[in-house]
């Protein structure tokens, strides 16, 4: 296992109910849509926020990846909701 922190932002963290938490990452964790998929799992605000997961954007360690990136040793990990522009 591993600990990462992670950051929320716009909807996802209202809808979590937090902006940021730290959390132990097991073994089988291995990309930004295996933790995704896993975040689904902590309670039902994670799944209310993370429902459809595919237009959720992932940055580790402010870099932004597509969901089949490994995570490695990454230290932080934000998710957030697709932005918009003006």
């Amino acid at each position: 296992m591993r600990t990462v922190d992670l950051v929320y932002f716009s909807w996802v963290r209202e809808r979590i109910g937090r902006g940021e938490e730290r959390i132990e990452l097991p073994d089988t964790v291995l990309t930004a849509g295996d933790l995704i998929r896993h975040l689904k799992g902590l309670s039902e605000d994670h799944a209310s926020a993370l429902e459809h997961e595919n237009v959720i954007r992932v940055a580790i360690d402010q870099e932004h990846v597509d969901h089949d990136e490994p995570l490695g040793a990454a230290r932080e990990i934000a998710l957030f909701p697709p932005m918009t522009g003006g």
